[in-house]
């Protein structure tokens, strides 16, 4: 039988050093951000039942859970989402807390997707909720959020993407197709697959609705989307929906970011979980979306509390993995090595908190001579020696 002892599952990874020096910078900057705005940190356990996820939209198909049971045969699943256990948790713990609630938090999700080698199944996030508001101010909010995050990141450049999934999801409803279909091209126009987009709408037929799908996943730039979208396809419900988006990319535009917002009417990701405005960001040295979320203001009545809600959610580890390629995140050396000659081990450990209250970083050699004291600081670059013995006495190497 074949030993699975020395190797970490398929889609996780140990992480070492300075990559564990550029997640933890990476979240502490993202928290900075969020409490400096009035965010309040929660943690939602590892382990939710299924039911949580389990929801009549079904926004997590149950072949992306990683399951088990408990020891009374109940389903459950290693967290997928942080938002769904955050929606369960305010519609619980938190109902009667005044709203506006605004929640951060910094915990990993786990996705099974074999057929995408290479992606993780680990996913560390750090993200925000703006819970209890359908103001276009929440909106700005999340959006100022979202450009000041990614603007912190230490990359040549960002960009963040915004999208509406009304004009989707109301182009869709006139087509009247089945479930199946309407998923298939919503995936279509998600990865912006032209030609198989073109053969499964022609296959339903030409028509006002299919030809402006077929335009969608090219909908995207500057202000200038929003005369092109109204030229393919134009009646009260996609006009508004068209109103409501350029309202908020004026004042997106507005906070001083003008060159890095564009809009694409192509996001629509789970069409069933988000209900309006919806945003991806993109940074520098990684081709996939770091930040994404949006407007979800029924996912909480699923719980049994009607209230509207907008957030978004960072891979802290694809930023740190963009950043280790510009930024030194090497560990730095200790500045003392404290060395305890024999009946002065515990003087030594004396020695090394003083030093550390005095804002060194102190070492505690654990050799029994000198010798190796000094082989041992050579190679990992310490620059002096504290030797404790009736008086204490530095060597610098």
């Amino acid at each position: 039988m074949k030993r699975y002892d020395l190797i970490t599952p398929e889609g996780t990874r140990d992480l070492l050093f300075e990559e564990c020096a550029a997640v933890r910078a990476v979240e502490e900057r993202l928290q900075k951000v969020f409490r400096a705005k009035g965010y309040s940190e929660v943690i939602t356990p590892g382990l939710e039942f299924y039911d949580v996820f389990n929801m009549k939209s079904r926004y997590f198909p149950q072949e992306t859970m990683y399951k088990l049971v408990d020891n009374k045969a109940r389903l459950m699943v290693v967290r997928p989402d942080s938002t769904m256990p955050i929606a369960r948790m305010t519609a619980t713990r938190l109902r009667e807390q005044t709203l506006p609630l605004r929640l951060c938090y910094s915990q990993s999700v786990y996705r099974n997707k074999p057929s995408m080698r290479g992606r993780s199944d680990e996913i560390r996030q750090t993200g925000i909720e703006l819970i209890g508001s359908a103001s276009g101010r929440a909106e700005l909010e999340v959006l100022s959020n979202a450009l000041e995050v990614l603007s912190s990141f230490e990359t040549e450049g960002f960009r963040l993407e915004i999208g509406h999934i009304g004009f989707f999801k109301a182009l869709l409803s006139k087509l009247g197709c089945d479930s199946d279909t309407a998923e298939n091209i919503r995936g279509l126009i998600e990865v912006k697959n032209y030609p198989a987009l073109n053969d499964l709408l022609e296959s339903i037929g030409d028509n006002e609705v299919t030809r402006a799908l077929k335009q969608l996943p090219r909908l995207f730039g500057g202000e200038e989307v929003f005369a092109e979208a109204a030229a393919i396809y134009s009646d009260p419900e996609t006009d508004a929906v068209l109103a409501d988006l350029r309202s908020t990319y004026e004042k997106a535009v507005s906070l001083g970011y003008n060159g890095m917002i564009t809009i694409d009417l192509g996001l629509v990701n789970r069409m069933d979980y988000y209900t309006g405005t919806v945003i991806k960001g993109y940074i520098e040295g990684c081709g996939d979306a770091v930040l994404s979320g949006g407007r979800y203001d029924k996912l909480l009545s699923e719980f049994g509390y009607d209230v509207p809600a907008t957030g978004f959610a960072v891979n802290v580890d694809a930023v740190a993995r963009a950043e280790l390629k510009r930024v030194n995140f090497k560990p730095v050396p200790a500045d003392v090595l404290v060395f305890g000659t024999d009946g002065y081990e515990a003087a030594a450990v004396a020695h090394s908190r003083k030093l550390i209250s005095e804002g060194l970083t102190a070492e505690t050699a654990v050799f029994d001579n000198i010798d190796e004291v000094r082989s041992y600081a050579a190679k990992k670059g310490i620059r002096r020696i504290d030797i404790v013995s009736e008086k204490i006495t530095s060597e610098n190497l």
